[in-house]
């Protein structure tokens, strides 16, 4: 086993779905706004908005909002193959990736985000926070693919309250 540290972590879990859909939910925009974002924008490298149901590209740039989050996330993807892989940067100043793995009926979906700065804040905001983010977020794809239900908050605003990001678990 490999030692555990701040600087990254690895999420692990099994989805009964396909690769291709799995590959979908996270390779466009159409795909990651249907568990997880409120809205996703991908630009390409000539500067053009990606449509919604196109697959992204290395070289493209994103913008992500959450439900019930004021932050807008921004990034580069890095890699996507089309079928198993993507790597995109994050928080500023980390990596993620996701690599799909097929498992007869489901797929094996490991999620590592790392280059995690190792100062407090960044142990705090990245590593703790991006970590109990992923797990919820990971589990709320399971649900949405195998049962059709999304367990996010988008009914109640929690954007007024300061430390939502840390205390509610659907956020």
């Amino acid at each position: 086993m490999n030692a555990l540290s701040f600087d990254s972590f690895t999420k692990k879990i099994y989805i009964k779905t396909s690769q291709e859909k799995m590959y979908w939910c996270w390779g466009s925009s159409e795909g990651i706004t249907s568990w997880f974002l409120d809205t996703a924008v991908y630009v390409d490298v000539d500067g053009n908005t990606r449509p919604s149901n196109e697959p992204i590209q290395p070289g493209d740039t994103y913008t992500w909002k959450w439900h019930n989050w004021d932050v807008e996330e921004e990034g580069k993807v890095l890699q996507a193959n089309g079928t198993d892989f993507i790597e995109i940067s994050f928080a500023e100043v980390s990596k993620v990736s996701v690599h799909i793995e097929t498992h007869g009926e489901a797929v094996l979906l490991t999620l590592k985000q790392f280059e995690i700065p190792t100062d407090e804040k960044s142990k705090l905001n990245i590593h703790y926070g991006c970590s109990n983010g992923w797990t919820f977020w990971l589990a709320n794809l399971k649900a949405y693919l195998e049962h059709g239900i999304l367990l996010n908050e988008t009914e109640f605003d929690l954007t007024n309250i300061p430390l939502a990001g840390y205390e509610f678990v659907n956020m």
